[in-house]
């Protein structure tokens, strides 16, 4: 080993045989947090797994980029194969090349343009249809819309309320489980007939079952359709073969499942934020009740909406979705000065990447105006929201236009004030969700072009 090589060091607080799991346990975004100070790479053990923590942007980078081939996904998503075996998401190597490959023309941003109306035509009632005065459970507002959009968007499907509750709360219990199983990974322990394993086997269930039904819509009513389920149907393989059944189901529910979560708790942190902040909230509706102007939002008014994008890229970084993603050696490869033998788990967190002090000004405060172009802006590799890369998420531009479409809709017609009752904290799950988040909706009127004179 030369004298450029290194063992990074392991982090203080380890205890016998538990390793660092009690910190990781109690509050892991703080204990992650932490981890920040120790350097640009340190190692932790859980129990008798040692794992590397990447903190350095650069680092990052070079894990995600150029030295991608040498790492797979890793533990978390081996667990979110619950959703279905080497669907895209948490697919490797060949098999998520073509399967990129295959869905990428749905996702082009020239497509994603054309599901404005439909994005907008699917949220509209479910906005409308809020009482005024009524206190909302925000975070399930907002993943049920959220989920909404998947379905009709590019499953052509819009369950009711209450199916579409069935679907989003078995999506919930496979996430749930997926996470707890990669932080304490006991394989045995999957397998007991426990009540938890139970429900997660009744959730994926419900969740294959609700998909079976779209699929065999489409199949019933072939050509009627255009949409990412259609082009699945109608793909073929390497071989010119059409796709099995069982993996058209798990591809389509992995979609639902990533479509249903991330940007619908970035919303709830979003509306968070501006219930405590009205001078922000006031600029949202300023901007956004001159933009529609008392008409419909169409994919023309996107470019107008510079507000309401930089809300939803300061809730990205503040509240960024993912706290942990995880990464393992396949091969032996130096990253930086660290030399990783083949099998090594890695892990880094987007979330206490977001909030470095070193990496930006006043990190805990939300402040959108800090991408405005003419303020400094962080260093390369320091906001990845969406990963980077040949993993980068497939789905990101998605993401942006369904998160602004949302936000811009539900300004123009409430204002949502927090309601009394518990401190609002981020927990993390598979996602950073706020502990709980009740506001009440009060309806506000829309500025006219008479006003605005």
């Amino acid at each position: 080993m030369t004298a450029d090589i290194y063992v990074p060091p392991i982090a203080p607080g380890r205890l016998p045989l538990i390793g660092h799991a009690l910190p990781l346990l109690r509050d892991r975004l703080a204990f992650l947090q932490l981890l920040r100070t120790y350097g640009p790479i340190v190692r932790i053990t859980v129990g008798p797994k040692t794992v590397t923590v990447v903190n350095s942007p650069g680092l990052i980078q070079e894990m995600l980029t150029s030295k991608s081939h040498h790492f797979n996904k890793g533990l978390l998503f081996e667990k979110l194969k619950l959703f279905g075996k080497d669907a895209l998401p948490v697919a490797e190597g060949k098999r998520h090349l073509n399967r990129r490959r295959l869905m990428q023309p749905a996702f082009h941003r020239e497509q994603i343009d054309g599901y404005v109306k439909t994005m907008r035509d699917t949220v509209e009632p479910t906005i409308a249809a809020w009482p005024n005065g009524a206190q909302l459970d925000l975070k399930t507002e907002m993943q049920l819309m959220t989920q909404g959009v998947v379905m009709s968007v590019l499953f052509s499907s819009n369950p009711e309320r209450e199916p579409a509750r069935a679907i989003l709360d078995s999506v919930d219990t496979v996430f749930t489980a997926a996470i707890r199983r990669a932080l304490l990974p006991v394989s045995v322990l999957e397998r007991l007939p426990t009540r938890r394993n139970r429900q997660v086997d009744n959730a994926s269930s419900v969740l294959r079952t609700a998909v079976g039904d779209i699929i065999a819509e489409h199949r019933a009513n072939s050509g009627a359709f255009d949409d990412v389920v259609s082009l699945l149907l109608t793909a073929q393989d390497e071989t010119g073969a059409v796709l099995p059944d069982d993996e058209i189901l798990s591809e389509v529910t992995g979609m639902l499942a990533a479509g249903s979560e991330t940007t619908a708790v970035v919303l709830a942190w979003l509306f968070h934020e501006l219930g405590r902040r009205p001078a922000l909230e006031r600029r949202l509706h300023e901007e956004v009740d001159a933009v529609l102007a008392g008409g419909q939002l169409t994919a023309e008014c996107l470019p107008q909406l510079a507000f309401t994008r930089r809300l939803v890229s300061e809730t990205l970084r503040l509240y960024s979705p993912a706290w942990l993603v995880t990464r393992q050696a396949v091969t032996p490869v130096l990253l930086g000065k660290v030399r990783l033998p083949a099998g090594e788990d890695v892990v880094w967190s987007p979330y206490t990447l977001h909030r470095d002090p070193e990496l930006y000004l006043a990190p805990l405060s939300f402040d959108p105006d800090r991408w405005l172009p003419e303020r400094p802006q962080p260093p390369k590799g320091a906001f990845i929201p969406f990963g980077a890369g040949k993993r980068k998420c497939l789905g990101d531009t998605f993401a942006w236009t369904e998160a602004i479409i949302i936000t811009a809709l539900i300004a123009s017609r409430w204002r949502l004030r927090p309601a009394p009752g518990a401190a609002i904290r981020p927990i993390g799950e598979i996602t950073v969700h706020p502990s709980t988040l009740r506001m009440i909706a009060q309806a506000r009127r829309r500025a006219t072009a008479v006003d605005a004179a």
